[in-house]
């Protein structure tokens, strides 16, 4: 699967499907039958609390962890009510049964610099995990805020309003997952995704000046290898940007 087609399946179950979040979970419904089964097959469901949440859903609810999540997509979820999974088919596409913290562990690339976190990689904190799907946001199952699949903004790039915000401690790239990517070259006109915190007023400039990142267009592009800053940028209004000047390469990726 594309790394592309991998976070446009994730923010679809986020935003299209009835969720919540239910330990052990990888998209199952709730029907009558499951609610038996996950309310008393870990404790952290045999909670009243979570027992009457369980209990309260409707058949077309599907419920999921935050590995479950990722799992239950890798091997096949669908949406499927009519399937005791969702469509899922356990541990299948070469793809093991393993938490959060083994996850990370097996993934490439795994950084703690969010400024080149890439679409559909793996994003990690103890104890959890969710997918990169562009444009500072995250695709995650947990049982805060809209207790179940949700976008979150990622802290380590920037909050970003009408989203809540979670820092991650680690991202890499899943080893089920294709990553090619078609070779981009910036050029006037494109919108991008500004990664950095300052601008400066030309593209030799030795002032930075403070600026917040987001979305942008780039307006100019001068002497490529040879300026410090060589891509002027303009924020895209209502993105939240305020990047209205020079950048350096690398700084920025392009918009999703």
């Amino acid at each position: 699967m594309l790394h592309s087609q991998f976070a446009e399946i994730l923010k679809g179950i986020a935003t299209d499907t009835k969720t919540l979040y239910v330990m052990g979970c990888f998209g199952a419904p709730m029907t009558v039958k499951n609610k038996v089964r996950y309310t008393s097959n870990h404790s952290y469901n045999k909670s009243a609390t979570r027992v009457a949440m369980i209990n309260k859903a409707s058949s077309d609810t599907f419920g999921f962890d935050c590995a479950g999540l990722i799992k239950g997509v890798l091997w096949g979820w669908s949406g499927d009510k009519s399937h005791t999974y969702g469509g899922a088919k356990y541990a299948t596409n070469n793809v093991p049964d393993i938490n959060a913290d083994s996850i990370i562990k097996a993934c490439k690339d795994v950084s703690t610099n969010f400024n080149n976190i890439v679409v559909g990689e793996a994003v990690w904190l103890p104890g959890h995990i969710g997918v990169y799907i562009g444009n500072g946001l995250v695709v995650e199952c947990t049982p805060s805020w809209s207790n179940g699949v949700q976008i979150t903004a990622v802290g380590n790039i920037g909050k970003k309003a009408g989203y809540n915000t979670r820092t991650w401690s680690k991202h890499g790239k899943l080893p089920y997952i294709d990553y090619v990517e078609s070779k981009w070259t910036p050029s006037v006109g494109d919108i991008v995704d500004y990664r950095g915190t300052v601008h400066y007023a030309s593209a030799n400039a030795t002032f930075a000046i403070p600026c917040r990142g987001g979305k942008a267009k780039i307006t100019g592009v001068y002497q490529l290898g040879k300026s410090k800053h060589p891509y002027h940028l303009v924020r895209v209004t209502g993105s939240g940007s305020t990047v209205y000047g020079w950048v350096d390469a690398g700084s920025f990726v392009k918009a999703t």
